[in-house]
Formats: C-alpha cells, sequence, structure tokens
C-alpha cells in the first residue's frame, strides 16, 4: 500500500533530440518544490533521420521504451498532473505524429508538441529560477540535438528570442559524418562558415540590444563542458542550480575536443560517453559566439525547459 500523498505532485517530461528528462515534484506551499525525481535518458531521438525529416526504427523503440519507464516512476511516485512536451526532432519528423499516438496509447501519457519559440520562453524561466541574470543583458542559449535556442533577456525581460534548426545531431550529420576520428580541420572551417550565415539573425539582435553581460548555457553539452573542467562526471540529481565555467577551461577543453579521436574524447575525466562527439560540433558553437559577440563569462544552467515549465505551472515564473 502507497502512504497517502498530502500535497500536489508534478511530473514533467522534455523529450529532446537528444536526451529524454523526467521531474517529479511535490508542490509544498510556501516552499520550493521539492525534487522527488530528476534523472535523463540517453534516447537519441535524432540519431540517423533528423537530417532526413524522420525519426529511424531504433530512437523509435527506444523513445517508447523511455517513456514507459518513465511512467512506471511516475506511478511509483503518485504524481496526479503530468506535463510531456517534445522539441525539434518531433516538430520535423514525418512520424513524429505517429510517436505522440504511441507514446499514447502505450502510456496514456499526452505529448505536446511545442514550437521553437515556446520553447525559447520556456528555456528563459527555467534558467531565471536557476541564475540570477540581475538587470544586465545576457545571451541565454540552449544546444540541443535538434536546435538552438538563443535568447537575449535580463532578469524581467525578453528582449528578443529564436529557435535555429542547427542542433548538434544536424551539425554531426552534415560536418562530422565520420565522428570515429578526429575533427577534419575543414570541417571546423566549414561549421564556423555555416554558423555566421545561420546566426545572421542573432548577430543583428546583439548589435541591436547589446552589449551582454556574458553568455548562459543550459543543456547538457554545457553540462559536460562544466564537468571536464570539475574532472568528473555529475549525476543529474546532483548538479547545482548553477555552475561557471571558466572561459580559460572551456577554450582548453575546446582545442583538447579538436585533437582527439572518438575514443580518446570518451576517455576525459568528465565525459559523458554520449556526448563525445557533439561535443565538438556544440563547443564550435560556443566558440563563434564568445568570439562574435565579445563575450567573456560562461555560466551553466542546470535549469531549463521543464523547470521553466515547472515555475509556469506554480505561477513562479
Amino acid at each position: 500500500m502507497h502512504a497517502p500523498v498530502l500535497h500536489r505532485r508534478l511530473a514533467l517530461i522534455d523529450m529532446g533530440t537528444n536526451t529524454f528528462h523526467l521531474l517529479i515534484v511535490e508542490d509544498r506551499p510556501g516552499q520550493p518544490p521539492h525534487v522527488l525525481v530528476r534523472t535523463k535518458v540517453g534516447v537519441r531521438l535524432g540519431e540517423g533521420g533528423i537530417s532526413k525529416g524522420e525519426i529511424a526504427p531504433l530512437p523509435y523503440a527506444r523513445a517508447l521504451q523511455t517513456m514507459r519507464g518513465f511512467k512506471e516512476e511516475i506511478e511509483l511516485h503518485q504524481a496526479t498532473e503530468v506535463r510531456a512536451t517534445a522539441t525539434s526532432a518531433m516538430r520535423v519528423s514525418r512520424n513524429g505524429p505517429d510517436l505522440v499516438r504511441d507514446i499514447l496509447e502505450t502510456t496514456g501519457i499526452q505529448v505536446e508538441i511545442i514550437a521553437g519559440d515556446r520553447e525559447a520562453e520556456l528555456i528563459t524561466k527555467g534558467i531565471r529560477q536557476a541564475v540570477a541574470l540581475g538587470a544586465e543583458k545576457h545571451l541565454l542559449v540552449d544546444i540541443g540535438g535538434g536546435s538552438v535556442e538563443c535568447i537575449i533577456a535580463d532578469a524581467d525581460t525578453i528582449f528578443w528570442k529564436h529557435s535555429f534548426e542547427i542542433g548538434a545531431q544536424r551539425l554531426l550529420d552534415q560536418f562530422f559524418p565520420e565522428p570515429a576520428g578526429v575533427f577534419p580541420a575543414t570541417s571546423l572551417q566549414g561549421e564556423l562558415e555555416f554558423l555566421a550565415g545561420k546566426l545572421a539573425p542573432l548577430t543583428a539582435a546583439v548589435a541591436e540590444f547589446g552589449p551582454l553581460a556574458g553568455l548562459v548555457g543550459s543543456s547538457g553539452s554545457f553540462d559536460t563542458l562544466a564537468d571536464l573542467s570539475l574532472g568528473q562526471v555529475r549525476r543529474e540529481a546532483d548538479l547545482p542550480p548553477s555552475t561557471p565555467l571558466p572561459v580559460a577551461a572551456f577554450e582548453q577543453h575546446f582545442a583538447q575536443l579538436l585533437t582527439l579521436d572518438h575514443a580518446g574524447r570518451v576517455a576525459l575525466p568528465g565525459m559523458f560517453p554520449m556526448r563525445a562527439d557533439m561535443l565538438v560540433v556544440a563547443s564550435i558553437i560556443i566558440k563563434y559566439m564568445l568570439t562574435t559577440y565579445n563575450l567573456t563569462t560562461i555560466t551553466t544552467s542546470a535549469f531549463a525547459l521543464k523547470e521553466g515549465l515547472l515555475a509556469e505551472l506554480l505561477g513562479r515564473s
């Protein structure tokens, strides 16, 4: 027999292109939400298909299996409200609606596929729970597998936001099709030129709204870069809301990533193996932004979309 639940319990699922996240909290009035479960699964939903506009059979099966596992956790912790959001991979895939239907049929969980603008808004709300932005404008960046959200914001106002469909899985497919080896120098130049074109709207926005106080990054790539600087992989449940990432440490890791093959990257202390290849193309995005927008600080936020949705649901955004 389960003990009776005294407070409202909410489960939030963020179905990203790389990683599915589950957050289960108990809302205790007058207190911060009490976290019961904070976990993630590397589903790699975009693997082998996102650049072709479909979810491939193996990731499709992994997604269903992961959602069944999440359903068990939700039932175990007696959460009565469940919100599941899906982002880039599901937005652009021909069979995204089929996966939504199959998840509903097998778990009873209704998945909402959200637009890029909405994703950027929720990421901002999540980051604000973790990082005190103050009155200074910052560049908030979430590098996902399918899309990259860029927001210019302070603690109170979003001045500009955009979701670019240039996530790490897409960049991997385009610039690093054989990631077992070392990232080619020609691909580095190619990706930087590609980003200069694709991120032109952001460059214009920085010119309009800048200068910016610093870069705040949410998502797995930033978590892993912070782990590399600490020399250890931190468990999801142990992540503090934010971690400073010294730019010098980032530059050191970036240079190192460009010299190593896959096995060498996996062997780095603090490397989350699933990110060993994506981190290369994601780091090039960060390097481009630091250089182009003259940013001198990096803060990593462990909070992103699901925490933003939670803040919204609890009226604390």
